[in-house]
């Protein structure tokens, strides 16, 4: 299976509000379980009234980015660089070589393909005879697959960590020092807090100046500084929310076994299931006023993200 590499197939998880105009009811008493975003997020800190009001200042940079370094173990021979979430990281990534045929292994997720074909680039699922660079999402969305370093050999490589932050000790961080290496992180997906808009591109420095200049000044607010820095120092807090996760994932997996499906991947940020008819299931959990996520390239692909605990029951009788 093969996942086309067009700007045309850009589909996302997310679009609650076209389920709701489909299918009706209030937007907030929808279900959202279409994304990977944990439904538990970080428990916001209290902001000082002027982080609303002055631009954001050396100190607060520094201080996530070295939160960063510590949560994520960033080798000393590389650098770090914090972003407005990782989508406009990945959106300049193909400027940093020239252009060339990109391999980027699919099915996944789709916006690096729409990102290097719009600079010019030739991109391939599968591939080509001679690499100008490689991405690789890290565990991949959907199937969870998780890469090695031998995967790591072509001349810019970028690793998609956006999911890895379930399994730490999986991460491919410290090669991030490698010429040409650079591992993107984001910070919505295991906090739970999308809406921040952070992100992070590790990498060497060369690498990570030139991104910082294709940036410019202020690129993360101030409350992202101050909440980013607060989460990625709470390693208790990460410690449980992996226990809870995984806990939840089997959970899932368990009642989505009992009704025929079978899970083929995922992380325990989001499960992918085998079902005989995806859009069928789509369509009979959004009756319930609960989003999903299926696939163009796949009829029996369904994912599904974990619930908010308050949410079980109703996902439980909706199944």
């Amino acid at each position: 299976m093969s996942q086309p590499s067009t700007t045309a197939n850009r589909d996302h998880g997310g679009g609650l509000d076209a389920a709701v105009a489909q299918y009706g009811g209030e937007k907030s008493a929808w279900i959202d379980l279409s994304t990977g975003i944990n439904p538990v997020p970080y428990p916001l800190p209290d902001l000082a009234p002027d982080i609303w009001t002055s631009l954001p200042d050396a100190d607060a940079n520094a201080r996530l980015h070295s939160a960063a370094r510590a949560a994520w173990g960033v080798p000393g021979d590389a650098d770090i660089l914090a972003a407005p979430g990782a989508s406009a990281l990945i959106a300049r990534l193909p400027g940093l070589a020239a252009r060339g045929a990109v391999h980027i292994p699919g099915p996944t997720y789709n916006e690096h393909a729409a990102a290097f074909a719009s600079q010019g680039w030739d991109v391939h699922a599968d591939p080509p005879e001679a690499i100008s660079a490689r991405v690789i999402v890290h565990p991949n969305n959907p199937t969870g697959r998780w890469y090695t370093e031998t995967d790591l050999d072509a001349p810019l490589t970028v690793i998609d960590e956006s999911f890895a932050d379930v399994a730490p000790d999986r991460s491919l961080v410290r090669h991030a020092g490698r010429s040409g290496t650079l591992v993107l992180k984001s910070f919505g997906k295991f906090w739970g807090l999308a809406g921040l808009r952070l992100g992070f591109a590790i990498g060497p420095v060369d690498m990570i100046a030139r991104l910082r200049e294709r940036l410019g000044p202020w690129p993360v607010s101030g409350p992202a500084l101050r909440i980013g820095a607060t989460a990625l120092a709470d390693e208790e807090w990460a410690r449980n929310t992996r226990v809870r996760l995984n806990e939840d994932a089997a959970r899932l997996d368990a009642l989505m076994h009992q009704r025929g499906a079978s899970c083929i991947g995922g992380t325990s940020l989001f499960r992918l299931y085998e079902v005989t008819d995806a859009a069928d299931w789509q369509s009979r959990l959004a009756l319930q006023h609960i989003w999903s996520r299926v696939f163009p390239y796949s009829r029996s692909w369904l994912r599904l993200g974990l619930p908010a605990s308050h949410n079980w029951t109703r996902l439980e009788e909706a199944i």
